[in-house]
């Protein structure tokens, strides 16, 4: 079976219900979650091992969000214990024209404290095949972005397959580095590099280009996107897998959703999700990556039929609350036969 060890801060969201603004309202809903988690999660929920690296206070929070990433699936025997709190961020949803709205309170937690040296990372990634990183972590910190290049440079030396996510937030780059210069050197330790197209165009420095879909039969320009990323595949010379997640919002509500493929032979789109309601934006890309690292690790198909896959799960978690993709490979495989083009 393919092992696979994914890392990251494990967060606990707030949030309120029925698209109230964090000014109002006496209670807040409450869910484990964060990009490299919920990645995780979905890897485990359909089908494979997963190790998940993190580090937790030593208290009662800790315990719990151990406890819950153990409910779902994933291996938690390497988490590094120490710190004072768990990082937390408070969500105001979209409604109609009103965007989103986050605000963090990471600073100072035990992950951002994270330093070179406690992590054990060759007994972590021994026996394992996929290590799964993320720019998130390089964003926290300047000890948290050392830790995480040792990370890489260790399971590059062991010879695993790196899958990045460049996941770029902008309002996490505090402490003096440039994510224009750090999140390309993490890239160049990657198989396999998924991003946005705001994410890609930083990284790269290649224009992106617009998504703009209101309907399902939206044309995705594949000769445009095959010219950008030639360009990218020059500056990535060991990746092998250029994937691409392209999302409009019309409403809050109301999202298209759709992908890109490259090879370094040969782009692949997959078909326009037309998703209203949106029930839940957050952890569709967490789903969209996970969901293809899974295909292409254990299915065995076409980069095609993995794409679709990918944007079926992401689909399916913009229907289900909370940030963990709670969908099966069956339901996704459903969904994905039954409109394929």
């Amino acid at each position: 079976m393919v092992k696979i060890v994914t890392f990251g801060e494990v967060l606990l969201r707030f949030s309120k219900s029925e698209s109230l603004r964090l000014q109002q309202g006496n209670t807040m809903d409450a869910h484990f979650g964060g990009s490299e988690a919920n990645a995780a999660v979905s890897l485990a929920l359909l089908g494979n091992e997963v190790r998940y690296v993190t580090r937790l206070p030593q208290n009662a929070m800790g315990t719990a969000c151990m406890l819950k990433l153990r409910e779902m699936g994933l291996d938690t025997r390497h988490i590094c214990w120490g710190g004072e709190r768990i990082g937390t961020y408070f969500f105001e949803q979209a409604a109609a024209l009103r965007p989103p709205r986050i605000v963090y309170d990471r600073k100072g937690s035990a992950f951002y404290d994270l330093e070179p040296g406690m992590i054990p990372w060759h007994e972590v990634f021994r026996d394992v095949d996929v290590f799964h990183c993320s720019g998130i972590t390089c964003a926290l910190s300047q000890s948290a972005a050392d830790a995480t290049f040792e990370a890489v440079e260790t399971a590059d030396k062991m010879g695993l397959t790196i899958a990045c996510d460049i996941n770029y937030r902008k309002n996490l780059w505090n402490y003096g580095a440039k994510a224009a210069e750090v999140l390309p050197r993490l890239m160049q330790h990657a198989d396999i590099i998924f991003g946005d197209t705001t994410e890609w165009e930083l990284a790269s420095g290649q224009p992106r280009i617009p998504f703009e879909a209101t309907a399902s039969d939206y044309p995705v320009d594949g000769e445009a996107y095959t010219r950008m990323f030639e360009k990218i595949a020059a500056k990535f010379p060991r990746c092998q897998k250029f994937i691409l997640g392209l999302r409009n919002e019309l409403s809050a509500n109301h999202h298209l959703l759709s992908g890109v493929l490259y090879n370094r032979e040969q782009l692949f789109t997959t078909r326009v999700y037309d998703i209203n309601p949106v029930v839940d934006p957050m952890g569709v890309g967490d789903a969209y990556l996970a969901a293809y690292l899974h295909a292409h690790l254990h299915r065995h198909e076409s980069d095609q039929l993995c794409l679709d896959f990918s944007l079926a799960a992401s689909t399916l978690k913009s229907t289900i609350s909370g940030d963990f993709n709670l969908s099966t490979e069956s339901e996704v495989l459903e969904l994905r036969d039954s409109l394929l083009y």
